[in-house]
């Protein structure tokens, strides 16, 4: 476990933005910042931002780094039961991964009814609705409740400041936004790799309660997992032991992930319209804990932070100098 000085000592030196144009044309993402080579290949730099309810709200020390180590582990457990997009990891920060052309479309896959934002199955639920994604939902469940299987309910992808779409199979299709054979394809891999991400951590004491996983096709025609996988950001953990202990007390469940940063932000009354609340240091300093804290379960190994500042580590690491860009090997 990182100290508590080292997690305030990175505060200050979060990497919030990249300019490393030298590595090809820059693609900026609400936490991701990547470059595209133009020969197949691309850098991607997680940086420390943090997004929630379709909006990037600030920073977290060392998030980055503990994001791109979580994706990394996911990525090499998961690689013979599907194919990814990571070629090499070039920094705490920084991977070399496969240029790939993404569906339009998130594949979420949720296992419990739950969640805070206005797309979220219990918001839905909640509201009296009992049909979400194509789902039939029985009555009587209450939130954080556990579902009877694991089911599929994807997203679109809405551009940059708008927000994403929970929508049916025959909807998706039906808008165009991916074919039939596409969709199929994405969606008995993400239930694989749903499954898969169960099994793991319900043997460290988590529970993998939803994720998402963003697909792509390489220039060759494979579909492969892009992005990341299974981290803190893009799934949900609680802490198995108390879980059904805090569901009987009507309580919320002990989450590993930036649902402690929603429900700080819900609590102030905030849902992603207007200004953004200013963050204390210690919300985010908490928030950073709890990453960590499910890193290294998932892992099963203590996470080693790099306090250097991080934009000059990057060009050390990748060979970076004024005028003279990376080349392909």
């Amino acid at each position: 476990m990182v100290a508590l000085d080292a997690i305030r000592e990175a505060l200050g030196h979060e990497l919030r933005d990249t300019s490393l144009g030298e590595l090809g044309r820059k693609v900026t993402g609400k936490v991701r910042d990547s470059y595209v080579t133009g020969d197949g290949r691309r850098y991607v730099v997680t940086t420390d931002r943090v997004s929630a309810f379709d909006r990037v709200l600030g920073t977290l020390p060392l998030k980055g780094q503990i994001l791109q180590h979580t994706a990394n582990f996911w990525f090499e457990q998961t690689a013979a039961l599907a194919p990814n997009h990571l070629l090499g990891v070039l920094d705490p920060n920084v991977i070399e991964v496969r240029d790939c052309r993404p569906l339009a479309v998130e594949m979420v896959v949720r296992a419990y009814l739950t969640g805070v934002t206005a797309t979220s199955i219990w918001t839905h639920y909640a509201a009296g609705k009992r049909e979400f994604c194509g789902h039939k939902l029985p009555e009587g469940l209450r939130k954080n409740d556990r579902l009877r299987e694991p089911i599929l309910t994807p997203s679109s992808k809405a551009p940059a400041g708008e927000h994403d779409q929970s929508m049916s199979r025959a909807d998706l299709i039906h808008a165009g936004l991916v074919s039939a054979q596409d969709f199929d394809a994405a969606a008995d891999m993400a239930m694989a790799l749903f499954r898969f991400g169960q099994k793991l951590c319900a043997e460290r004491g988590l529970i993998l309660v939803d994720t998402k996983v963003e697909l792509g096709r390489d220039a060759d025609g494979t579909l492969r997992v892009i992005d990341e996988l299974h981290t803190p950001d893009s799934s949900r953990y609680w802490l198995a032991p108390s879980y059904a202990e805090r569901l009987a007390k009507g309580q919320e469940p002990e989450p590993f992930d930036k649902e402690y940063l929603r429900r700080y932000l819900v609590e102030r009354g905030y849902r992603g319209e207007g200004p953004v609340p200013e963050i204390p240091d210690e919300v985010r300093i908490e928030a950073a804990q709890r990453y960590q804290t499910a890193c290294e379960a998932v892992t099963g190994s203590s996470f080693a932070a790099n306090l250097e500042e991080p934009l000059s580590r990057i060009a050390r690491n990748l060979g970076l100098k004024p005028g003279q860009p990376r080349r392909a090997p």
